[in-house]
């Protein structure tokens, strides 16, 4: 399907942030991008237009139902000045499965990633150069019919907004403490656990919150049936290296199929090393630990690439691992992916899309 992408600059453009002070999420660039869709006549009138507030009547759907799904990912600028989308293809794919279980009508994913690449290389002088930063994008999908019933919605918006950021954790590639969930749950299978769901993140705020009050970065989230079987980290997938091999927990429904993780997963095999996907229970990681076979263990997402776990706490049982440093497989593959992401080493898996 053919679009055309119309144009209106901002006659005020910001002054661009501090890139020392950047943090996470906290600044947003000149311009967003907005479509429309409308019941009977589909996607129409891709725009890119000044950054700012969005009309909406307080009857619109998503306040009310919460019929929304949303991506993310980062833009980078190279040594030698290029811009570079990493995997941008897959976040417009994971997007429309997103889109099939919320009842969103799909996206097409090849002008989607137009879209982004349009935005991004406006917005290019907004790219911060140093050292573990980037442009991330948000992509997001809303429900805008003015309704107050159940039922799916007839119009939508597709919007776009750019936001520079440093590291996603405070603790930046150093190990962080992770606190395991024993009673709230976030997602079964056969739910929306696996979906880019704003609902997803509203149901693990509370023990989040919680986390945080006792010195916890974040929630590791047990299966919500038997609070048995590792899932994921609020933000991230995980994996744990039990000797020589490396292990995260299989797809089934209720986790994030993370691009990261994927990413990660290719990359381990490519080098050779053993990776499994199955289910593993929080007592196989203690009792790992207590062999002496727990070597590391880590997070993987877009927005910190990679978390090293230097701890976890599972109800009150406290173990440290690798001695809550970083560990050779986590730093193989951040200097790998970052590298690839940055430009500065040869992209030998096809990842990278240059704006």
């Amino acid at each position: 399907m053919s679009y055309q992408i119309s144009i209106q600059k901002t006659q005020n453009p910001k002054n661009k942030p501090d890139p020392d002070k950047l943090g996470f999420g906290q600044h947003f660039t000149d311009h967003m991008f907005v479509m429309d869709y409308t019941e009977g006549k589909g996607w129409h009138d891709p725009r890119i237009v000044p950054y700012g507030p969005i009309s909406l009547e307080p009857s619109a759907m998503i306040f009310h139902y919460g019929q929304a799904v949303f991506e993310g990912l980062k833009a980078y600028k190279s040594a030698d000045g290029k811009v570079l989308l990493f995997r941008p293809k897959k976040n417009m794919e994971r997007i429309n499965i997103s889109n099939d279980r919320l009842c969103i009508p799909p996206i097409d994913v090849d002008f989607a990633v137009e879209a982004c690449k349009t935005l991004v290389n406006l917005e290019k002088d907004w790219i911060p150069e140093a050292e573990g930063t980037s442009l991330y994008i948000r992509p997001f999908i809303i429900a805008t019919d003015p309704f107050l019933g159940v039922r799916t919605s007839k119009t939508f918006q597709f919007i776009i907004i750019l936001s520079p950021v440093g590291a996603y954790y405070k603790e930046g590639i150093n190990p962080v403490k992770i606190y395991v969930e024993p009673n709230y749950v976030r997602a079964v299978k056969g739910g929306i656990g696996f979906a880019k769901t704003p609902g997803n993140y509203a149901a693990s705020l509370k023990a989040q919150i919680d986390a945080t009050k006792i010195g916890y970065t974040q929630v590791l989230w047990l299966d919500g049936i038997e609070k048995k079987y590792i899932e994921e980290v609020g933000t991230m997938n995980v994996f744990f290296r039990i000797n020589d091999e490396v292990i995260t927990p299989s797809l089934e429904g209720s986790i994030l199929s993370g691009i990261t993780r994927a990413s990660s997963i290719e990359l381990l095999k490519a080098a050779g090393i053993k990776v499994t996907e199955r289910k593993i229970s929080i007592q196989e990681i203690y009792d790992a630990h207590a062999a002496g076979t727990l070597k590391e263990a880590f997070g993987t997402g877009t927005a910190a690439v990679i978390s090293p776990i230097g701890e976890l706490n599972w109800n009150n049982n406290k173990i440290t691992i690798n001695d809550g440093k970083i560990g050779e497989i986590s730093t193989k593959i951040y200097d790998t992916i970052t590298g690839i992401q940055s430009g500065k080493l040869k992209d030998t898996f096809g990842w990278i899309v240059e704006v």
